[in-house]
C-alpha cells in the first residue's frame, strides 16, 4: 500500500495521467543482462487521476496501469496498459469519475434527476466496492489477477495485459476486503485472508487458502475450490482492523489485529455526509495490537495470548520458527499519517521527507514463544533467543506482552528471495527513506549494515530478488526495479543488481514515460 517519499531535488507530478503502450517495445540494453534470467517482471499501480473535469483526492484511487518487462535471451521487451475494469469503463464512458474509491467519493453529475441521485444514494449505503485494481498481482491456480483489497479482482493475461474476467470473492467465500499481499508455498497452493464485514450479524476475518490446479480441475477457476483455514471474530463488532499483509511460516500464519479501524458505521453514512471512505479509517492509540498465530494444519489459534503497543502495519517481511518461537519481521509506523502523505494535495508539496508531521517506517522484529508454561512468574521474559533482544514478558492474565527489537529505520517495501519465505533470512531487500528519498537497498539483518543505489534524478521502485538457479547463497541472484529517470533527454530503466555486492548489473531503457507502481511480481519463464 504505501510508498516511499518525495525526493527533495526533484520534482514529479503524481497527478500526471499516464500513457499505455500495449505493443512490445525492445528495449535498449547498457550492460550484460544475465542469460539465466527468463521471465516477466508484472507492475502494478495508480496511472490516471483524472478524468473529464473531475479528479481523485488520493493517488492510490488513481486507475491501474500495468507493465509487463519480459526477459529472454539477454534482451528485455516492455508493453504497458491500463487495466480494462468495470471502474474503467464507467469512468471513462461518462468522461468523469463516477465510481468512488477510498479516498475520493463520486457525487453524481449536478444535471442527472433525482431518482438517479436516490439510486446512487442507496449504492453507497451499502458500499459496493471498486474493482480497480491498482496495488499488485495474484495468482491463483494457473490464472493471474490485478487486485486492491476490496472483494473484486480483475483476471487478466499476464502476456498481454488484457483484462479477462471480473471475480467476485464473495461467489466463493464471504469476505467484503481482502488483502492484496497472499503467499504461496512451494506446492503453488495460494494463501490470503479476508475480512467479513457482518456475515450472520458476526465481523470476522477470514483466512483460506486456494489449492494450486491439479489436471482434473484444469479449466475451472481455481478460487471454486477454496478452503477456509480459520475464521477470527473481530475485537470490535463494526470496527474490524486494518491490515494490508500478514505472516505465514511451515506452521503458522501470522495475523496482527491492529488498533486502526474502519468504521463500517460511519462508511453507510459517508456518503451523505459528502466524505470519503478514508475518513471512517480510525487509529486508536489508547489501545493495544492484538496478535493471533493460528496452526496452518489444525486452524486453531494457539492457546497463548499476545499483544503489544499501539502501531500500524503495511508490511510484513517475514516469519520463520526456532526453538519454540515463531520470529517475524514487520515495517511499523507509530500512527497512521502515512496515508495522508500520499493525497494528491500533500505529494505536490515536493517537500522533504517530515518526520514531525508524518511516521517513519521503522524495520521491528517480534518473538512469540508457542507455549507458556504455566509455572513461569508473572513478568519473566519467555523469550530464550540469543540473537534478538524481542522480549515477551508474561503479564497476570496469563498474556504475553510482546516487545519488538528494531532492526533499523527507513527501510520500505521490503521483499526477501522468496525461496526462502517462512524460514529465517539474512538479507531484505527495500525502498530507503533518507534526506532524498527513494533509494534502493539491500539490508543485513545479522550485521545491520545497509548498502544503497542510487543515480542522481531518479526514482526507483520496490526491488524484487529473483534467485539464480541452483544459486549458492541466499543473496546469489539478481535485484530488479524499474526506474523513473528524471534527467533531461533520457529515458526511464528497468535496473538489474547483483544480489550480493548490490552492483550495476545491467539496465534496459524502455524509451517511455514509467509511472511510480506499488507492487508487482515475477514469473518465471514456463510458469
Amino acid at each position: 500500500m504505501l510508498h516511499t517519499v518525495l525526493s527533495a531535488n526533484m520534482s514529479q507530478d503524481f497527478a500526471k495521467n499516464a500513457t499505455e503502450r500495449p505493443e512490445p517495445f525492445k528495449a535498449e540494453v547498457k550492460g550484460n543482462i544475465p542469460t539465466w534470467l527468463q521471465g516477466t517482471l508484472l507492475r502494478n499501480g495508480p496511472g490516471i487521476f483524472s478524468v473529464g473535469e473531475t479528479s481523485y483526492n488520493h493517488w492510490f484511487d488513481g486507475m491501474a496501469i500495468m507493465n509487463s518487462f519480459t526477459f529472454k535471451d539477454g534482451e528485455m521487451t516492455h508493453r504497458s496498459r491500463f487495466l480494462r475494469s468495470d471502474t474503467y469503463k464507467a469512468n471513462m464512458g461518462a468522461n468523469r469519475i463516477v465510481v468512488s474509491e477510498m479516498g475520493t467519493m463520486a457525487f453524481p453529475d449536478p444535471s442527472k434527476n433525482f431518482i438517479f441521485k436516490a439510486i446512487t444514494f442507496l449504492n453507497h449505503t451499502v458500499p459496493d466496492f471498486t474493482d480497480n485494481g491498482a496495488s499488485n498481482f495474484i495468482k491463483y491456480g494457473n490464472d493471474y489477477y490485478a487486485t486492491s483489497e476490496t472483494n473484486y479482482i480483475n483476471k487478466i493475461d499476464p502476456v498481454t495485459l488484457e483484462t479477462q474476467e471480473k471475480v467476485d470473492y464473495l461467489k466463493y467465500l464471504p469476505v467484503n476486503l481482502a488483502s492484496c499481499h497472499p503467499h504461496y508455498d512451494k506446492e503453488g497452493n495460494a494463501y490470503n485472508i479476508g475480512t467479513s464485514i457482518a456475515a450472520k450479524g458476526k465481523t470476522k476475518y477470514t483466512l483460506f487458502k486456494v489449492p494450486a490446479v491439479s489436471d482434473k480441475d484444469k479449466g475451472i477457476p481455481a478460487l471454486k475450490n477454496v478452503q477456509v483455514i480459520c475464521s477470527v471474530p473481530c475485537r470490535s463488532l463494526l470496527m474490524p482492523s486494518y491490515y494490508h499483509s500478514f505472516g505465514m511460516t511451515d506452521n503458522y500464519m501470522i495475523f496482527v489485529e491492529l488498533p486502526f479501524k474502519l468504521d463500517i458505521l460511519k462508511m453507510t453514512t459517508a456518503y451523505m455526509r459528502g466524505v470519503s471512505w478514508a475518513s471512517c479509517l480510525k487509529f486508536c492509540p489508547e489501545e493495544n495490537t492484538l496478535i493471533h498465530l493460528i496452526d496452518r494444519k489444525s486452524g486453531k489459534e494457539v492457546e497463548t495470548k499476545y499483544y503489544t503497543g499501539a502501531m500500524v502495519i503495511y508490511h510484513h517481511v517475514n516469519a520463520f520458527e526456532d526453538d519454540g518461537h515463531v520470529i517475524f519481521d514487520v515495517i511499523a509506523y507509530r500512527d497512521n499519517s502515512l496515508y495522508d502523505m500520499f493525497y494528491l494535495s500533500n505529494l505536490q508539496e515536493k517537500s522533504e521527507f517530515d518526520d514531525k508531521r508524518y511516521s517513519k517506517p521503522t524495520y521491528k522484529r517480534f518473538a512469540l514463544p508457542i507455549h507458556c508454561d504455566k509455572g513461569v512468574a508473572v513478568g519473566d521474559n519467555l523469550v530464550k533467543l540469543k540473537y534478538t533482544t524481542a522480549s515477551a514478558v508474561k503479564e497476570k492474565e496469563g498474556k504475553l506482552m510482546c516487545q519488538a527489537e528494531v532492526l533499523c529505520e527507513g527501510l520500505e517495501l521490503p521483499q526477501i528471495n522468496y525461496d526462502i519465505n517462512g524460514k529465517r533470512h539474512q538479507f531484505v531487500y527495500g525502498s530507503y527513506v533518507g534526506e532524498s528519498a527513494e533509494v534502493v537497498a539491500k539490508f543485513d539483518t545479522e550485521s545491520k549494515k545497509m548498502v544503497c543505489w542510487s543515480e542522481d534524478k531518479c526514482r526507483s521502485s520496490e526491488p524484487v530478488f529473483i534467485p539464480r538457479p541452483n544459486g549458492e547463497s541466499e543473496d546469489d541472484g539478481v535485484v530488479l526495479t524499474s526506474v523513473i529517470n528524471a534527467a533531461p533527454g533520457q529515458s526511464s530503466f528497468i535496473l538489474i543488481l547483483d544480489g550480493r555486492t548490490f552492483k550495476e548489473v545491467a539496465r534496459a531503457y524502455v524509451n517511455t514515460e514509467l509511472n511510480k507502481d506499488m507492487h508487482g511480481l515475477f514469473i518465471p519463464h514456463g510458469k
